[in-house]
């Protein structure tokens, strides 16, 4: 992977949180969940052509614009660990998520999720959460981890990272009471 490859992949990963998170209107302590493959990052086939370069450069640029916010990262895995997440042990248990005994490689688990567990401070996995937004680099399937009702969004300047299709979603709270409800202050 050429160097300029890497910065292109790190600057629309960035892009994209910041353009998902301004939709999104997420808060400190929200979940943001990440499929990813690399594989397809970088002009693969999915589960073909794992990268960790790509996954790093991922990383690189989604990270500290989360971090930056308090907002809980959460990496799926791929099917291989049954698409479990790599989350921080505190967000865990902010949540009360149930730890899984795995640990996450390039070919099982996917170089996403491995980069992500050695970089988290304290790594987990987790079969399953309910993330508040996310973003599915590759069409990595993250809709099972979003909470009931997801919004798809689309960015203003990114489809693609690398060579991956990029889909992002925000997730809202349902409606319920019918015709007379109301739904914010201002109805």
């Amino acid at each position: 992977m050429t160097e300029e490859f890497r910065q292109e992949i790190t600057a629309q990963a960035r892009r994209a949180a910041e353009e998902l998170l301004a939709e999104a209107k997420l808060r400190a302590g929200d979940v943001f969940v990440v499929g990813c493959s690399s594989s397809e990052i970088v002009g693969g086939h999915i589960g073909q052509d794992s990268s960790l370069e790509a996954a790093q450069a991922l990383y690189a640029g989604l990270a500290p614009v989360l971090a930056e916010q308090g907002i809980w990262l959460a990496a799926q895995c791929c099917e291989h660990l049954n698409r479990a997440l790599i989350v921080e042990r505190e967000a865990m248990r902010a949540f009360g998520w149930e730890e899984v005994c795995v640990v996450p490689r390039p070919h099982a688990g996917g170089s996403w999720a491995t980069t992500c567990w050695k970089q988290f401070r304290d790594p987990v996995a987790v079969e399953e959460i309910r993330a508040h937004a996310g973003l599915d680099i590759g069409g990595t399937l993250i809709g099972m981890h979003l909470r009931r009702v997801a919004v798809p969004v689309r960015l203003p300047s990114v489809s693609r990272i690398g060579n991956a299709i990029l889909l992002a979603a925000r997730t809202r709270p349902k409606l319920i009471g019918g015709e007379r409800a109301k739904y914010t202050e201002e109805d």
